[in-house]
């Protein structure tokens, strides 16, 4: 009996194509919740052969659910924390950004990290970060933020680093779109991006553990201000100090404030 002979011919994937199979592996992975409540699934997927999955737009409830921050930052947000669905600039110093993504997987949140190989993934296990909830994607070359578009729909936080970029305003209200649909939170840092819904900046004030140039650093002093969307700038200087192998964040006193000597190069 003759066998018919198979087709040799491969099947090239669309760029559109690629995508919406991403699409479809993110949609896969377990829902999202805060501890609170279920989370709202993004994607609700069809059998196969129908032409593409109908798309569940997030509720307000579920959209506004808020992400935990390290305590002194909340006192300066107006609901103590992060909303999901909004963008976020973060600049400044990097121990308010790691703080930040260590606060939410160690609530049990999933971020993802794109175009900062840099990021401190020490620093985030001292304070507190589950390293196992940490996707990165250090090096996407000219795909960011479409790398972040995706990844929007499957975890609770996105970082996107610009590396000193800037994204045009159009591209950034469809990203912004897709944070606010899938109940996401996106972050932005190192680069430009108009009209985030908050930005928090940050600079170091001083060190602790020093006296008269010597000693060990057992904290670091910040100045904290956050602005966004309907409330005005707030400001406050807080700390990051070492309490017995473990970083924690606490609110500087006016009564506490003392002058720190600038460090030295060792001669």
């Amino acid at each position: 009996m003759n066998q018919q002979p198979h087709s040799s011919a491969t099947t090239v994937l669309t760029k559109a194509e690629k995508l919406e199979q991403l699409r479809r592996k993110m949609a896969s992975i377990p829902a999202r919740s805060d501890g609170t409540e279920p989370a709202t699934p993004s994607v609700m997927l069809k059998p196969v052969g129908e032409r593409e999955p109908t798309p569940i737009v997030a509720t307000a409830q579920s959209t506004l659910r808020m992400l935990p921050v390290p305590e002194p930052i909340g006192d300066l947000l107006p609901r103590g924390g992060l909303a999901r669905g909004t963008v976020v600039g973060v600049d400044g110093a990097a121990s308010v950004l790691i703080g930040l993504l260590a606060t939410v997987t160690a609530a049990g949140g999933h971020v993802a990290v794109i175009g900062m190989h840099g990021l401190g993934l020490l620093a985030f296990h001292e304070q507190g970060g589950d390293l196992a909830k940490v996707a990165l994607v250090p090096q996407p070359k000219d795909a960011a933020i479409d790398c972040a578009a995706i990844l929007l729909e499957g975890f609770d936080v996105v970082v996107l680093g610009l590396s000193g970029g800037a994204v045009t305003p159009s591209r950034g209200r469809a990203v912004a779109a897709r944070a606010r649909s899938k109940g996401s939170l996106l972050i932005v840092t190192a680069g430009q991006w108009d009209g985030p819904d908050l930005r928090i900046s940050s600079r170091v004030a001083g060190y602790t553990g020093l006296t008269a140039g010597r000693g060990r650093v057992t904290g670091i002093r910040l100045d904290v201000a956050a602005a966004g969307k309907g409330f005005q700038q707030r400001t406050g200087r807080m700390e990051i100090c070492d309490d017995t192998g473990q970083l924690r964040w606490a609110t500087v006193d006016g009564t506490t404030l003392t002058s720190t000597p600038p460090l030295r190069a060792a001669q």
